[in-house]
């Protein structure tokens, strides 16, 4: 059977897109310039050629060009004025839409050209923070609005942490030129969301520091066993769905009780953190709001 979602509803369109379907409604009535099918009930439905001529319109339309003359273009010239858009102004927004295509039809070429062409323009970090940072967020809502299932979640994850650890790797056979401290990377027990994680450990290389990355799920247990090996620690933990926000409290006061007697330092970052009472906090334990916000302490 396969699974590969090919057909669209017109909400799936409007998460995609960013274009509300009641104005989708109104551009394919007015303006002919998408051929939905319809169901035995009448409803619409799309197919990727659909989506892909959305996801341009928009970028058009975004630059300025009116949907009325955009409808009136021959067939060719649309994905022709977004070439030249992209070429002239380099514009993120056909990146982020040609990776959603990308993920969308489970294709490793058109998304490894993609990246080709804006590493050609920009820097890794540039790369990340401009475009797969904002794909991330947009691919979290996507997924949870169900317009993608957890196999294109994962799908482009995998590619994006390809990228991470072929750049990770170049920093990793540098010494380190900052010895003040150590940084251990570690996801809590039961977390396994770790591109962002991943990333710090890139942007933490890339500062000159030595970092042991112990990735996803590591009891509290296994991180104090590290400060046998290294004095002045600095852990970063990242919390996007655990520990839950009835349990990040006690997480905290763990923390606090075994780490009670060292001089680590904890960093906190991730969607959880917001639940963590301010109270707790001390100067060994802080909280960042992003990861830009991190890389400012660094």
């Amino acid at each position: 059977m396969n699974n590969v979602k090919n057909i669209f509803s017109i909400k799936d369109l409007e998460n995609l897109s960013g274009i509300k379907a009641h104005t989708i409604r109104i551009w394919e009535k007015r303006y002919s310039v998408l051929e939905p099918m319809r169901t035995e009930t009448n409803i619409r439905m799309y197919d990727l050629a659909n989506l892909q001529k959305l996801l341009n319109i928009t970028l058009l339309h975004n630059h300025g060009y009116k949907i009325s003359k955009i409808s009136k273009f021959p067939k060719d010239r649309i994905p022709e004025l977004v070439n030249e858009i992209v070429t002239i102004k380099s514009a993120k927004s056909h990146a982020i839409s040609s990776f959603k295509m990308a993920m969308m039809n489970f294709d490793q070429v058109l998304f490894f050209n993609t990246y080709d062409k804006l590493l050609s323009e920009k820097s890794f970090r540039e790369v990340f923070f401009e475009v797969f940072i904002p794909l991330i967020q947009e691919i979290g809502t996507l997924w949870q609005t169900d317009t993608i299932s957890p196999a294109h979640e994962h799908f482009i994850s995998y590619l994006i942490k390809q990228k991470l650890l072929i750049n990770t790797e170049k920093l990793q056979t540098q010494p380190p030129t900052n010895e003040d401290k150590v940084f251990i990377l570690y996801l809590p027990s039961n977390e396994i969301h770790e591109l962002g994680l991943m990333y710090l450990n890139y942007e933490i290389l890339l500062s000159g520091y030595k970092t042991i990355y112990l990735g996803e799920s590591v009891p509290i247990d296994s991180i104090k066993d590290v400060t046998k090996y290294f004095d002045n620690i600095t852990f970063v933990c990242y919390m996007t769905v655990e520990p839950t926000k009835d349990e990040v409290n006690n997480y905290v006061k763990q923390i606090k009780t075994e780490f009670e007697d060292n001089n680590s330092n904890f960093w906190f970052i991730g969607r959880m953190t917001e639940n963590i009472d301010k109270k707790l906090l001390t100067d060994k334990l802080n909280i960042y709001n992003s990861i830009i916000d991190l890389t400012y302490d660094l």
